[in-house]
């Protein structure tokens, strides 16, 4: 009996542990709750033994009970057998022989009485036994669900843990580079990427203007071939060629041939 009054003393002080408080006395939260989950599961196995004896107990105990009922009624049966069996032999004038029998039943109303006796003494007991299984059966469950909300704390716990130490390394990480810092490695990579692409227009800058110039001397050479051929002519004795329009007609709106292509080669 002292035992089981242990057993429910353990689970009504571990059912009444406020967490919280535990907790905020804790100075680290989550080593707290690790060891109270391994207290918790190890006294839950020791309470779930300690219940199963107690309720095996129960059970022999109710068996013993129903074989005290079983006996009491087998001895009431044999009572009653020998009671008639008197009856019938003292009708037949068989005193003696009825007197055998009516002691049978003596004995038999003897032993009923024991066994009624016996279930009956039991019977408290048995229900002390049940009330407690009942209570330990209510301490375990909520010994459980305590472990539930335990683990459930642990968890929410160290994922709200890890998630601080992730966006702390991620500020951390943003902190280290500044990304407006003229003086910071990204600064002076764009500085390089800029002077490289004013190197590279400079060059194509450099390429449109000569090639330009080409074509300036060019149109500097027809002139002066223009300026030779008429010269030429009027060596020979003709007249200069006619000045063109825009639409290669003369002055007075004829076509003419187009000079001869010049095929000299440079």
């Amino acid at each position: 009996m002292a035992e089981k009054q242990s057993i429910l003393g353990r689970i009504a002080q571990l059912t009444r542990a406020n967490i919280n408080a535990l907790l905020d006395r804790a100075e680290d939260p989550q080593k707290m709750l690790d060891q109270l989950v391994r207290d918790y599961t190890s006294s839950i196995a020791e309470a779930e033994d300690a219940v199963a004896v107690t309720i095996g107990n129960l059970r022999l105990a109710e068996q013993d009970h129903a074989a005290d009922l079983a006996e009491a009624r087998d001895w009431g049966q044999k009572a009653l057998a020998a009671a008639n069996k008197a009856e019938e032999l003292r009708a037949a004038g068989n005193a003696g022989e009825a007197g055998r029998f009516d002691n049978l039943a003596k004995i038999a109303i003897g032993k009923q009485i024991t066994a009624e006796n016996e279930a009956k003494a039991a019977e408290p007991m048995i229900d002390s036994q049940n009330e407690v299984v009942e209570k330990l059966k209510t301490g375990l469950t909520q010994m459980r669900v305590k472990l539930d909300e335990l683990k459930s704390k642990r968890d929410q716990l160290v994922a709200r843990a890890k998630t601080a130490e992730a966006q702390a390394t991620v500020q951390g990480a943003i902190s280290s580079i500044n990304i407006m810092d003229p003086t910071s490695e990204i600064a002076r990579y764009e500085e390089q990427v800029r002077r490289e692409e004013a190197r590279v227009a400079g060059h194509a800058e450099l390429q449109g203007a000569s090639l330009e110039a080409q074509f300036a001397e060019l149109e500097d050479y027809g002139r002066d071939a223009e300026v030779e051929a008429r010269l030429a002519a009027l060596k020979g004795g003709g007249t200069p060629a006619p000045q063109l329009g825009a639409a290669g007609a003369t002055d007075e709106g004829s076509a003419v041939p187009a000079p001869e292509e010049d095929r000299t080669t440079y």
